[in-house]
């Protein structure tokens, strides 16, 4: 690509690209512009405000112009960097697995809030794992916790493992194929559950964006019964996998604090709690036993 100065001067190309992921229809084009702008040029968001006009190396500016491109055809910026920051660590992201999420951190500072102990020598089991960013941030406030990470998806362990091995918690993990609790011991029992199951409903695929429908994986995002069949299942499951007293963080969809606590008040859960995300929709579903 044959560019004059101008053009590749970073205030340029920097509205040039924002304004084709707008016209692409792509939200927050601006932030996704800054973060490949970052990842090709080596800049970072300082350096964007204090030299505006300084002139992009055609070779920075073709590898931002392929990265771009990928963007363009819908590709989640997670994945084209491979990347996604979480709880202020670093997590590999694949098609493999769903890319972490800031709703998500609603589950770590419940539990930050519910087990006020950071000392404690917790069991934790988190399933359906995915990337291990719900586990391996708690390891990283608790830090004589131990976790058992558990996903049907050998890939998506591979992943988990992956960043346990990155953020240097693969001693205090454990990482387990299985459908659920399938393939634990009957008798293994833990202090507390992290879980976000799939709860988007069937119904609502054609409603997703395509960054998600078209990129991440189905087993981690779809369930039955309007979204609510996993936890259906987890309701037989939790109260034989938990301990007495033991915490449970479960994610919900926006809707479903309601539905999700009703199905949980018919065990023995205690204190059923639905809280809020930075947003102020419902998020996590808390309970003890």
């Amino acid at each position: 690509m044959n560019m004059t100065e101008d053009t590749q001067r970073l205030r340029s190309l920097r509205q040039r690209a924002i304004a084709r992921l707008v016209e692409a229809g792509i939200n927050e084009a601006a932030r996704d512009v800054d973060v490949l702008l970052e990842e090709s040029l080596g800049l970072s968001a300082l350096d964007f405000l204090l030299e505006p006009d300084q002139v992009v190396s055609q070779p920075c500016a073709e590898e931002f112009g392929r990265l771009l491109d990928r963007r363009l055809q819908r590709e989640p910026v997670s994945q084209i960097l491979g990347q996604r920051d979480f709880w202020s660590l670093r997590f590999k992201v694949t098609r493999d697995c769903l890319t972490p999420r800031p709703d998500s951190e609603t589950l770590i500072e419940a539990a930050l809030e519910a087990l006020p102990d950071k000392t404690a020598p917790l069991d934790v089991i988190d399933f359906g794992t995915g990337s291990g960013c719900l586990l391996l941030s708690f390891l990283s406030e608790f830090p004589n916790a131990r976790g058992t990470a558990v996903d049907l998806s050998r890939q998506a362990l591979t992943i988990a493992r992956e960043n346990a091995q990155n953020l240097g918690y693969v001693e205090r993990c454990h990482f387990l194929q299985s459908d659920w609790d399938a393939a634990l011991p009957t008798d293994r029992r833990f202090d507390v559950v992290l879980c976000n199951p799939p709860y988007i409903g069937l119904h609502e695929a054609a409603d997703l964006e395509s960054d998600v429908r078209e990129y991440e994986p189905h087993m981690a995002l779809f369930a039955e019964e309007e979204g609510l069949r996993e936890y259906r299942r987890l309701t037989e499951i939790i109260p034989r996998r938990i301990k007495p007293g033991g915490q449970v963080f479960l994610e919900i969809g926006h809707l479903q604090g309601a539905a999700v606590s009703e199905l949980f008040a018919q065990t023995s859960a205690q204190n059923i709690r639905v809280l809020p995300d930075l947003a102020g929709r419902d998020r996590c579903v808390t309970f003890h036993f």
